[in-house]
């Protein structure tokens, strides 16, 4: 089953979008976008970004959890993952959006 972005609105009233595997799990989340357009071009820039390994920044929580952020070209964080129980973990998620992102669709749930 394929990946889909979904995008949805937080209880502040901006946008965001999570990019989930095929079996549903949450594998990258996207901050808050005042419009539905700025959403949408974070996708994009998902979509564009997730091809290129130096675009993700594989990182540890202070817990000690691994997670990684995917940085625009710019240097911006576009989404951020969840934290993960170890590093084979993360890379695995890691590997996972470079996957799902470029084919993923888009089920926008605020329509």
């Amino acid at each position: 089953m394929a990946g889909k972005f979904v995008i949805g609105k937080r209880t502040n009233g901006d946008f965001q979008f999570n990019l989930k595997a095929g079996n549903g799990q949450v594998i990258l989340a996207s901050q808050g976008y005042s419009d539905r357009s700025g959403c949408l071009n974070g996708v994009e820039s998902v979509r564009t970004h997730s091809q290129d390994d130096a675009n993700f920044e594989r990182q540890t929580a202070k817990d000690g959890s691994p997670y990684f952020t995917l940085k625009a070209s710019n240097g911006k964080v576009i989404g951020q993952s969840e934290m993960y129980s170890g590093v084979a973990a993360r890379d695995n998620g890691i590997e996972s959006v470079k996957s799902h992102a470029p084919d993923a669709a888009i089920a926008d749930e605020t329509a």
